[in-house]
């Protein structure tokens, strides 16, 4: 079912690690072309486009756009009492981790009546994106609106596709866990809309007047949130007229583990990852060829009982995902800085000494007891992580995802005057004449 590729005994640069690595055949970027014309559709014919690509994509068409305030307030009361106790208390951990992501902003006194103060403000409106094609994410939700709200952020919005799946008063609206949880947290604006066109809705901002009173959602700073590779194509198309988190398209998780590993885990992990999506990437790297064997063997029974076992099928075959034989665990590390993970385990003896190894990642999991499902939902760490190797580069969804640095230049005259000279000098080297004078030019030239 998963396919094995054997570094053993081959000295490979990062450059060429990354040509033999597992990745999904269709790119963000290939990707791009797809939903370039999407978003100049809503760009151009704002809710009509969103409407009618909601019953394109999505199989329904929502009776308005903006969800109304009776049905979130419906969707919490309604909600299972076990299912609020589980978000309460990952609201609770998600909160006490994120809390302590706030920057300390501070003043740096370079001269007497001279200094920059380094200040920190909130961006002033986000869209945040919780998917729900093949399943519900309720957590996503927690995931994208607690750090915005401790950061500061006056006014945010969620989206989320509409469901024909629903009934009742809830047809053709986003799922009611998804608004419950909405609703749990102060959300109040909140949109029955998926996928890219979702993404350039909140890019562009729309009027919607299907209802007679006219419904307006303005444009947003920051588009922020998890899904597949469509809505992270979509970002980086509009990148730019928006500010994003990253590009969070369909999951990963690479497991290394060594012979200390239990393969029932492993598989379990495996698993886990691949149910999300056929394009979710399931990655384990070991030095053990035992385990390699045992955890296919496992993999192969457990991807047949599962729940959703077509769907693991196909992320299991596809090309997004092997078993990557390696020499050792020093290997096995490049194998793991070279790929990037969104999720990255370590199932190795002296796991959390190993993981002061590893440079890039969207999260570690340290240990036998510390699997990718806890992240999704109660670790209180944030599951919306960077994919596809832009873990290199990128950082998951944080408080710091929601504020800007804003360098505030404070001087006075004695101030200014003391560092002219140099001023001068720098302008002249540059050949930049005038931004000398205009310094000079308020001491009299």
């Amino acid at each position: 079912m998963i396919a094995t590729i054997d570094l053993r005994g081959r000295a490979l640069t990062p450059r060429e690690l990354r040509s033999l690595l597992p990745r999904a055949e269709l790119d963000v970027a290939s990707a791009v072309e797809t939903v370039r014309p999407l978003c100049e559709d809503v760009r151009r014919r704002g809710a009509e486009a969103l409407y009618d690509l909601a019953e394109r994509f999505d199989g329904v068409r929502p009776p308005s756009l903006r969800v109304p305030a009776r049905l979130l307030a419906a969707a919490l009361e309604g909600l299972d009492p076990q299912v609020r106790e589980a978000l309460e208390e990952a609201v609770r951990r998600t909160k006490a981790v994120h809390e302590r992501q706030l920057p300390e902003g501070g003043t740096v006194r370079l001269d007497e009546g001279g200094h920059v103060e380094n200040r920190w403000v909130p961006v002033d409106r986000v869209g945040l994106y919780v998917p729900g094609g093949r399943a519900v994410y309720p957590s996503s939700v927690v995931m994208n609106v607690v750090p915005a709200q401790i950061a500061g952020v006056g006014s945010l919005a969620v989206a989320s596709p509409p469901q024909r799946e629903n009934g009742g008063e809830f047809a053709g609206y986003p799922h009611p866990t998804v608004l419950a949880a909405c609703a749990l947290l102060g959300v109040e604006e909140v949109y029955a809309m998926g996928g890219a066109q979702a993404v350039a809705g909140f890019a562009h901002g729309f009027t919607d007047t299907s209802g007679g009173e006219p419904v307006e959602c303005a444009p947003v700073s920051l588009v922020t949130g998890p899904g597949n590779i469509y809505v992270a194509a979509a970002k980086r198309h509009l990148k730019g007229l928006i500010g994003i988190d990253a590009e969070a398209g369909p999951t990963e998780i690479m497991v290394l583990a060594d012979d200390t590993a239990d393969p029932v885990h492993v598989a379990a992990d495996l698993i886990s990852q691949a149910e999300h999506d056929p394009q979710a990437a399931s990655v384990l790297v070991t030095p053990s060829a035992a385990l390699a064997d045992a955890v296919a063997a496992e993999v192969a029974q457990r991807a047949a009982a599962t729940k959703h076992s077509v769907r693991v099928t196909q992320a299991l075959s596809g090309p997004q995902s092997a078993v990557v034989l390696v020499d050792d665990l020093d290997a096995g590390l490049a194998v793991v800085n070279a790929y990037g993970a969104e999720h990255l385990e370590l199932q190795t003896r002296e796991a959390a000494s190993l993981s002061t190894r590893v440079r890039n990642a969207g999260a570690v999991f340290v240990g036998a007891f510390a699997p990718v499902s806890l992240g999704d939902y109660l670790a209180g760490s944030n599951h919306v992580l960077p994919t596809g190797g832009c873990a290199c580069h990128s950082s998951g969804l944080s408080v710091h995802s929601f504020l800007r640095s804003m360098q505030v230049v404070d001087y006075g005259s004695r101030a200014l005057q003391g560092v002219a000279e140099r001023v001068v000098a720098l302008a002249q080297a540059e050949d930049l004449p005038a931004h000398g004078e205009a310094v000079t030019a308020r001491f009299g030239e």
